[in-house]
């Protein structure tokens, strides 16, 4: 989602995230995870978190290895449709003064490489061709790992063009790249890929985005969850490749992972017929 959402001091977003599915023949059982839910880290601070589902069903929590929130629920009736709806009240902040980065020579030490290696592994997402191998080579090339990953998001920006509709969740970054354009999850894959490529570690983001940086307060607009990045350079900083901006107030990070498959809104197996997306809302609210 291409937007704004920057100004000069701390946001108090309400967000409300609907989907579900349908199922062509009942389902007469079901197991499903939502990371819909974020949560609350230096730069947010989480107010009121529920999240709602129909056919009612025990709901619990836990956090998974990345550090998201994660509702599990299994579902023991017969249903044709499942929903959830997750709504939110965040108090964010403008991003904070990084820590100062580090130079190419700490990216490579073996400690780092150890500690971060799963953000510096390609994912089958995030594999490159010839044509982002040639780029991470300039952005290797770059004086910081800092610099560098500036040239990978601003190279992304500019390579594709941004199409809603023009890729599905299922799309990698090569594929991305042949379309030449996408949204912000080919974004900040081709930027990851970029990233891990040239020996940076990058992690992909989830979450939501206010999609006008001058609203009302009290005007509830319609928008989309949005993706970005996090690199690490002596402390993680995070980037809008879709944008090409440094997140602003308006962003609320709900979860993190090495890819899209790792913060999957909504994901569960399910004995029944075939099933067909709802759709997804989501209704984001200035309110300070």
């Amino acid at each position: 989602m291409t937007a704004g959402g920057g100004a000069a001091g701390g946001w108090l977003l309400s967000v409300r995230h609907h989907t579900g599915y349908r199922y062509a023949a009942p389902v007469s059982l079901s197991y499903n995870e939502a990371r819909v839910t974020p949560r609350s880290d230096p730069r947010q601070r989480v107010l009121d978190a529920t999240v709602e589902v129909s056919p009612a069903a025990s709901l619990y929590r836990y956090v998974d290895y990345f550090g998201s929130v994660v509702t599990a629920f299994d579902v023991h009736a017969a249903h044709s449709e499942l929903t959830v709806t997750a709504s939110c009240v965040v108090e964010t902040a403008p991003a904070g003064e990084a820590a100062e980065p580090e130079p190419w020579s700490v990216l490579a030490d073996d400690d780092t490489v150890d500690e971060l290696g799963e953000y510096l592994t390609q994912t089958r997402r995030t594999t490159p061709d010839d044509e982002l191998l040639g780029v991470a080579g300039q952005v290797r090339a770059a004086a910081t790992p800092d610099d560098g990953a500036r040239l990978a998001a601003g190279w992304t920006h500019g390579r594709l063009a941004y199409v809603t509709g023009s890729t599905s969740v299922h799309t990698n970054a090569v594929e991305a790249l042949a379309e030449g354009r996408g949204v912000c999850q080919d974004f900040a894959h081709v930027t990851i890929a970029l990233l891990r490529s040239a020996g940076v570690p990058a992690r992909y983001v989830s979450g939501y985005l206010h999609p006008r940086s001058g609203a009302a307060v009290g005007e509830t607009v319609t928008g989309e969850s949005h993706a970005w990045v996090e690199w690490w350079a002596g402390g993680w900083r995070s980037y809008d490749p879709t944008n090409d901006a440094v997140p602003g107030p308006g962003h609320v990070v709900v979860a993190r992972g090495r890819d899209y498959d790792d913060v999957t809104p909504l994901r569960g197996i399910y004995h029944g017929g075939d099933s067909q997306s709802l759709g997804v809302t989501v209704e984001v609210t200035r309110l300070r």
